[in-house]
């Protein structure tokens, strides 16, 4: 009987090295996106990842934005190597078990779509989606924001529909509006993969991967999922033509330690080992 997985991953800066409402703002001239975000997370008027889709909705320099910006946008996003190589692994990674691959990002859909176009199938890709004005071409309203909570809505129907268990579900983003969906998925003992040095993040995922090669991920799917050893990856790696030239295993412990007469100092202790 084969085993069932989903697998699914943010987009911006977990797939891509970009973020998408830099690289829509570069298109449209304008040159302050960072310090729109900014502003918006300091009124805690919107969180969890859905800043480009309410500057676009309600900002005056974002309300030219047009569905055929967002495409381009995509076409224009940088994405982590080997991204296609990694979606085409997923499909034949090991006998009896099947990865239904799916991303799910508050980037607006048309963003991914384009960027992931001939990668994944545009029924498995969940962003933001929006309502178009037919005569103006501007957006009119947010029909649905996969941002945030609204991660976990989408995982959890994706889990229904594929009748995957909760244990079988694997998780990977970047950042903290994949907080929610990645203590969910702990809750019910899957797999999150931090693909970040993230503070929060860090804390709470129970893997983190640093690579900008998208075939670094499979490495704790490999490891947790299918229980390889180091010399069967190395050599599925090998199998793609690729080579792990460097693998380092880290944990970092922090520490803050304070001595009632002496200023606050903090120390770092790395501990190293290598497969």
């Amino acid at each position: 009987m084969t085993k069932q997985f989903l697998l699914a991953s943010d987009f911006d800066q977990t797939l891509s090295f970009n973020d998408s409402g830099v690289v829509l703002s570069e298109l449209i001239g304008f040159h302050g996106f960072d310090d729109k975000v900014k502003g918006l997370s300091e009124m805690n008027l919107v969180q969890q990842g859905a800043e480009l889709s309410y500057l676009i909705l309600h900002d005056p320099d974002f309300r030219k934005v047009r569905r055929e910006h967002l495409v381009e946008t995509g076409k224009r996003i940088r994405l982590k190597h080997n991204v296609a190589l990694f979606a085409r692994a997923l499909d034949n990674l090991a006998e009896g078990h099947k990865f239904h691959f799916n991303v799910i990002s508050a980037a607006p859909q048309e963003i991914i779509q384009s960027a992931l176009e001939g990668i994944v199938p545009p029924d498995h890709i969940f962003g933001t989606r929006f309502r178009y004005n037919e005569a103006t071409g501007e957006v009119d309203s947010i029909i649905r924001a996969a941002a945030g909570w609204g991660k976990i809505t989408v995982l959890e129907e994706l889990r229904a529909r594929l009748g995957i268990s909760h244990d079988h579900i694997i998780y990977m983003g970047d950042g903290s509006s994949d907080l929610p969906v990645m203590m969910h998925v702990n809750q019910y003992d899957g797999l999150t993969i931090a693909v970040s040095e993230a503070k929060f993040i860090t804390r709470v995922a129970k893997r983190t991967v640093l690579s900008d090669n998208a075939m670094s991920v499979l490495v704790p799917v490999l490891e947790k999922v299918l229980r390889w050893d180091s010399a069967r990856i190395r050599r599925l790696f090998a199998s793609y033509g690729l080579t792990l030239l460097e693998w380092d295993k880290m944990r970092t412990d922090r520490l803050t330690i304070q001595d009632s007469t002496e200023p606050m100092s903090i120390t770092t202790a790395p501990q190293l080992n290598a497969p």
